[in-house]
């Protein structure tokens, strides 16, 4: 018979006094109810959970210690009860006590409740299939446990089928040590009476990945482990058993083998990061959470194995205590537990915080990770002055000028808003002539002059400046702001004379006459003190109209004035004064002379020039009179035509329109085409009035059917006998220019072909094609008279300096050399002739050396080649030669000779 127990526990609880919990109810500590049941096999594996309880301590969250009177059981935080160790339950009743205590100081105190278990042993019967014995008990055991299968149904068979055994699990611990293979279980068949049957196991572990972790003797049904386990690999194996006899036929259900690998604390927890960093602020008061640590450990969570606990184990500084932070043991929140916490004394500082499975018993495996706390700035610090009183010197009339430096110090951490100073002045300042700045980089203030200050208003000035941070001072032991008296001291400096009033304005006629007085200018020298003389000048008078007295200052016109004078504007002028001191301080004064009007301009009329229609029925002229002087001086206007010469007003007629514009028509049907001249007098209606004679000039012209003229010709005056002699004369000149640069060109295009001749060319090249016309003085010889082939004699006697050669002596009287009139007859004739050529040379003292070189220009008469010329008619008719223009100036004479292009 199979045994199990069945654990009663019975609560018999002692009440604490009431507590208030957080919802504000009335409740008392206890456990949440009387009784607690739990069924639990006869024998107990260590750490193998027996019973729960749950505690209810009305404060939401605070910490409570519970634990159990019998060192056989433990129990966690949780409430859940486990066995320390293997216990076989041979008692039918089982007592021990399970207590709650608070756990705010450390363990200290007297329990809070007390609760006494009972733990009650009962049978159960288990049915069996089929009568047969199911014997099980662990792999610890010395001798391994047996596993029958259930028996199948018979086909055909009426009787019911009684249900499968549910077999328990097979527990195997992880990391155990050989020798292997090491046997676990043996699984058999009822039907194998002489070992006829044949057992094999399927699942992953057996015969699936990882393969061969589990055998089984075919024969005898023992099964084995082959290695050592990890839980933390693989938890659990589900496997088959299966049972066929020697034909392979099944005999057997397959049978449900669920092997779990029990846990060992072969795993210590692991910190999610080695330096934790967190942050509190200073002044923070205890339990203020700072930063949470986190450790995990492969092992079973569920066991002590996984259970870890945290702790405190060093603190570095300890001051201003060893002991300034905690930590929660189950959740690893890290808080403060101690006031004092200033950062201008301890920054930071440093936790070492170990973690502890098997709920942090001294059995347990334990890691370490450090924590950094830092203390954050609050302005628990004013800013204080380094001096009561600061002393300063300005000048007057300076503005944004810094005048002292205000030094704080401030102990709250820099370049914060507790460190930051605002300064202001509150008291001495009552015409806002300063301003305190702070400089970022040194926190100081700068007293600066924003508006001028004046020597002989305030020579002293005895300030008061407050310095407070920008964020609010938290505590109470401190004021939140800080002052000091600044003395500033004000220096005189010479000052510009200055008009009182600044601009002044007279109003004055235009027709003013010279040397009036328009007025006296007054400037005042602030430097009371100094008593400097001030004098008078002109800075700015654009028309030269005025002149100011050096000494008094007054102003006089010297020249007339003019309203219409493009240096006015609005009827206004305007010119500038300096009054000088003797210190060199000048001060600017302006003057506006405000013009009035004087009829001084007489009126003109527009347009000037008109053109009108031959017909009676054509349209006028419409005349508009300008005057520039004002209104009342202008218009209206009256408009008349002179009576001399008499035809003006036979001809032509003026009908008036309004007080400015008269229409001007023709009088007469018809005026022949012409241009005409129409004088007329226009009078304004100033006090004088004035008048003008302005002329119009019209052109009567045919007009086409829209009244328009229907030939334009160009509106110009005739030319006097003057301008068109000047034309002839410029006409003259430029032929002359003309003649005289073709006669230029001429005489320059000659040269150079002479020069082309006896010097070498900028682009002549010994390599490229040149001209050999005749075989006498070489390559510069190559313009020559074909009448020296036939008789030199015949040949001018004088050759131009542009036709001497290079090694040519200067002329002198010409030799006369042999002339052949015809062909030589025979080869003596040819040395005759040169021979007879030869003494002629030797007697010309013109002639060069023998060594040098010499010029045969005659080669006979009656050559049976004919002339070159037949070359090139020969060639032209073969090839074409135009591309030798291509070909750049150095190909130009062939290709004046051989080319086409030259004859167009």
């Amino acid at each position: 018979m199979g045994t199990g127990m069945v654990i009663l526990v019975v609560l018999m609880v002692q009440f604490a006094p009431f507590a208030h919990s957080e919802t504000g109810r009335q409740c008392k500590p206890s456990f949440s109810q009387r009784l607690y049941k739990a069924e639990v096999p006869a024998e107990l594996r260590s750490n193998q959970r027996v019973a729960s309880v749950h505690f209810d301590d009305c404060k939401g969250g605070g910490e409570v210690i519970l634990g159990v009177g019998d060192p056989a059981f433990r129990i966690t935080t949780n409430g859940t009860i486990f066995a320390s160790r293997r216990l076989l339950l041979s008692r039918r009743t089982l007592k021990f006590s399970v207590y709650a205590r608070d756990g705010e100081r450390h363990g200290l105190g007297k329990p809070h409740t007390v609760v006494k278990l009972q733990v009650q042993a009962m049978k159960a019967k288990m049915k069996q299939p089929n009568r047969k014995q199911v014997r099980w008990t662990t792999g610890q055991h010395s001798e391994p446990a047996t596993l029958y299968f259930s028996q199948l149904r018979r086909s055909g068979s009426s009787r019911r089928q009684k249900r499968d055994w549910v077999i328990p699990p097979i527990s195997v611990p992880e990391n155990e040590r050989g020798p292997f293979p090491k046997p676990l279980v043996t699984v058999k068949s009822d039907n194998d009476k002489h070992n006829d049957l044949r057992y094999s196991v399927t699942g992953p572990g057996s015969d699936q990945p990882p393969v061969g972790v589990f055998k089984i003797d075919a024969i005898s049904g023992q099964m084995f482990v082959t290695r050592w386990l990890d839980r933390e690999q693989i938890a659990s194996y589900q496997l088959k058993g299966h049972a066929v006899d020697l034909n392979g036929k099944q005999v057997e259900n397959p049978v449900d083998l669920l092997i779990q690998v029990i846990d060992q604390n072969d795993n210590k927890p692991e910190f999610h990061s080695t330096v934790y960093n967190g942050s509190v602020p200073e002044t923070s008061s205890p339990g203020t959470p700072v930063m949470r640590v986190t450790a995990e450990d492969l092992d079973d969570p569920q066991q002590l194995n996984g259970m870890i606990r945290y702790k405190v184990l060093s603190q570095t500084p300890d001051f201003p205590y060893p002991t300034m932070f905690t930590i929660n043991n189950s959740s690893g929140l890290i808080s403060t537990i101690a006031s004092g916490l200033d950062r201008e004394k301890v920054p930071s500082y440093m936790l070492v915080i170990e973690a502890t499975d098997m709920e942090g018993s001294s059995f347990g495996l334990s890691n370490t990770a450090t924590a950094v706390i830092t203390i954050t700035d609050k302005n628990d610090n004013p800013p204080h002055f380094t001096m009561s009183t600061f002393y300063g010197t300005v000048r007057e009339n300076m503005v944004n000028q810094p005048v002292v430096n205000l030094t704080v110090t401030d102990l709250d951490e820099p370049h914060s808003p507790a460190w930051n100073v605002h300064y202001s002045v509150v008291r001495g300042d009552p015409g806002k002539h300063f301003a305190v700045f702070t400089d970022p980089a040194t926190n100081d203030g700068v007293l600066t002059v924003v508006k001028p200050v004046d020597y002989e208003l305030d020579r002293q000035f005895m300030l008061v400046v407050e310095a407070r941070n920008e964020e609010r001072l938290v505590g109470s032991r401190f004021t939140p702001s800080s002052s000091a008296t600044v003395s500033v001291m004000v220096r005189d400096v010479n000052e510009p004379p200055t008009f009182p009033g600044g601009t002044q304005r007279v109003r004055v006629p235009e027709n003013l006459p010279i040397g009036s007085r328009l007025l006296n200018l007054t400037a005042r020298d602030p430097d009371v003190d100094m008593r400097q003389a001030v004098r008078y000048s002109k800075l700015s008078d654009p028309a030269g109209w005025l002149s100011v007295d050096l000494v008094t200052g007054r102003v006089t016109t010297v020249a007339e004035l003019d309203r219409e004078s493009p240096f006015t504007s609005r009827n206004t002028y305007l010119a500038t004064f300096l009054a000088s001191d003797s210190s060199g301080g000048t001060g600017t004064g302006t003057l506006l002379l405000e013009l009035t009007d004087v009829n001084d301009n007489a009126p003109t009329v527009r347009p000037v020039e008109a053109e009108v229609c031959e017909s009676p029925n054509s349209r006028g002229i419409n005349i508009t009179a300008d005057d520039a002087d004002v209104e009342h001086n202008a218009g209206p206007f009256s408009f008349e035509l002179v009576s001399s010469p008499r035809d003006i007003r036979r001809n032509w007629t003026l009908e008036r329109v309004d007080g400015r514009r008269v229409h001007l028509r023709m009088r007469l049907h018809y005026l022949p085409v012409g241009r005409y001249e129409v004088p007329m007098l226009v009078t304004d209606s100033g006090n004088p009035a004035l008048a003008n004679v302005s002329t119009v000039l019209v052109k009567v012209c045919t007009c086409n059917e829209a009244g328009d003229c229907a030939l334009v010709e160009p509106f110009v005056a005739g030319l006097g006998t003057g301008a068109i002699i000047s034309i002839l004369i410029c006409i003259l000149l430029l032929l002359v220019l003309v003649l005289l640069f073709a006669v230029y060109s001429r005489r320059r295009d000659k040269d150079h072909a002479t020069k082309e001749l006896l010097f070498e060319s900028e682009e002549d090249v010994r390599d490229n094609i040149l001209r050999y016309d005749e075989e006498g003085g070489g390559e510069e010889d190559q313009d020559y008279d074909l009448s020296q082939l036939q008789c030199p004699d015949e040949s001018p006697s004088f050759k131009g300096p542009g036709l001497r050669r290079l090694d040519e002596r200067p002329a002198l009287s010409q030799p006369h050399y042999p002339c052949r009139g015809a062909p030589p007859g025979h080869p003596n004739d040819m040395v005759d002739f040169i021979g007879e050529s030869l003494k002629a040379a030797d007697n010309d003292p013109t002639a060069p050396p023998y060594d040098s070189l010499l010029m045969f220009d005659y080669e006979g008469s009656g050559s049976t080649a004919g002339s070159l010329s037949s070359l090139e008619a020969s060639s032209n008719g073969d090839q074409g030669y135009d591309y030798l223009h291509d070909w750049g100036p150095r190909f130009r004479r062939l290709a004046d000779m051989y080319g086409g292009r030259g004859d167009d």
